[in-house]
């Protein structure tokens, strides 16, 4: 996460280190792979703000899991009885 801007070359990213093992640092522009997420960060946040908001947009983000409708187990029934074709019982 890109925590401030330090120049036009440089900015400030963390992890924060405790989730995703980022330590906060200085890193050059031409090294990051932005991204289409955005979430809204004052400048220069602090780490736990930023694990909370992290956090968040995760929970936000994720599907929904549906609860699975129960089903009942059928009854085994018989298969119906085949008769034999009117030409079997004739000859």
């Amino acid at each position: 996460m890109v925590v401030d801007i330090i120049d036009k070359n440089f900015v400030l990213v963390t992890g924060p280190k405790d989730l995703t093992g980022v330590r906060r640092r200085r890193a050059n522009i031409d090294h990051l792979e932005p991204t289409e997420q955005k979430i809204p960060l004052k400048r220069g946040a602090d780490d736990e703000t930023v694990m909370k908001l992290l956090k968040k947009t995760v929970e936000e983000a994720a599907p929904k899991k549906r609860k699975k409708p129960s089903r009942k187990k059928a009854k085994a029934e018989a298969p119906p009885a085949v008769e034999a074709p009117e030409e079997a019982k004739a000859g």
